[in-house]
């Protein structure tokens, strides 16, 4: 893309916002439901903030003028990667318990594989470049519904979906045995093959980076980005019924379903800030969103320094229990987080630091 698309970085800072509120609440008992994940099958807000961060991962892969090289690549995941290993060993570094899946993990593993595969096919025109992303999330997407439904698992169960009894369940008690989720230690909604599905996610967000990338007309570009979308939400609730959505499992229906949202989402925002040019409220998302792997490692960090010290407690209940009912108490302390959190971020984009992962 010749210039900087702002819409993406906005994009990326409204997920990243919204990450920062629904992990740091003041108190987890007391939380309004857009906020909470689902339980297990279908989808509440929350649940869309991981997919559209993986989405935005891949669209911006094609937002350099210069193919980044296979070393460039490698360093970027394997940094990635070891900030994710560390965070996780907080703050004990128990290597009985130690966390090895994780969300950073999968980022760090879905833009290696995009990367590559994105590199790899830099000789060939825009529009089938696009076409083997979509196709190579649609292929990555059969492959894992048809294992997790009609494989039988290690327990000789056909199609069982539950989170003990799934496949990848099984697959990661194996490989992982206690450095699984703290919450669950059985499975893990980060695992090994789930993993699978969220590469394809990142696969259109390749797919639709290489769109807006492309020498289309920009309000063409927002509306035919924003019809994909449509049709990806719509196969994404077609294939619910016998695949359904769900974020824990990442499955197949949930890839496309969430992709469609994030795709209209990106097309909204398009067309407001780069075709008619709303910018005004755009520059704190844009802080938010340039530094995002930054963002992510404070809010991490913010967490665990407020909780072992104990402060963050204290602050909740003599500074927002005791002014407010719970549930907004809740939602301020969060939003107080994310207020510290973008002080930081400012003063790290007015001195031009940026941890480019």
């Amino acid at each position: 893309m010749g210039s900087r698309v702002i819409s993406v970085d906005v994009f990326r800072g409204l997920t990243m916002a919204a990450m920062v509120i629904v992990n740091n609440p003041g108190d987890w008992g007391n939380i309004y439901w857009p906020l909470e994940h689902a339980e297990w099958n279908g989808w509440t807000p929350t649940d869309l903030v991981f997919p559209f961060f993986l989405f935005t991962v891949g669209v911006a892969i094609t937002l350099s003028r210069k193919s980044a090289s296979a070393g460039s690549i490698l360093r970027r995941a394997a940094l990635i990667a070891v900030l994710a290993l560390l965070l996780a060993g907080l703050p004990h570094f128990d290597l009985r318990t130690w966390r090895i899946p994780g969300v950073l993990q999968r980022i760090a593993v879905c833009y290696l594989l995009a990367a590559f595969l994105y590199k790899l096919t830099a000789g060939q025109p825009r529009l089938q470049r696009g076409t083997i992303m979509v196709g190579g999330a649609l292929a990555l997407c059969v492959a894992y519904w048809l294992i997790m439904t009609r494989v039988p698992n290690p327990a000789g169960v056909t199609g069982d979906l539950s989170p003990d009894g799934n496949w990848g369940a099984h697959i990661d008690r194996a490989v992982f045995g206690s450095h699984l989720w703290a919450s669950s230690r059985t499975w893990d909604p980060e695992g090994l093959l789930s993993t699978i599905p969220s590469i394809g996610t990142t696969f259109l967000g390749i797919a639709s980076g290489l769109w807006l990338g492309s020498a289309a007309a920009p309000a063409r570009k927002a509306a035919l980005l924003a019809a994909a979308g449509v049709a990806a939400i719509a196969i994404g609730y077609a294939w619910h019924p016998f695949f359904p959505i769900n974020k824990k499992l990442w499955t197949s229906s949930f890839v496309f379903f969430t992709a469609g949202a994030a795709a209209l989402l990106l097309s909204v925002c398009y067309w407001a800030i780069d075709v008619k040019g709303w910018r005004g409220w755009t520059k704190p998302f844009v802080i938010l969103g340039v530094n995002a792997i930054a963002l992510y490692v404070a809010a991490a960090l913010l967490e665990h320094v407020l909780d072992l010290t104990g402060l963050g407690p204290w602050i909740y209940r003599h500074l927002f229990q005791s002014f407010a009912p719970p549930r907004i108490a809740s939602l301020g302390y969060a939003v107080g987080n994310l207020v510290i959190l973008f002080a930081l971020l400012a003063w790290m984009y007015r001195r031009r630091w940026f941890l480019r992962a």
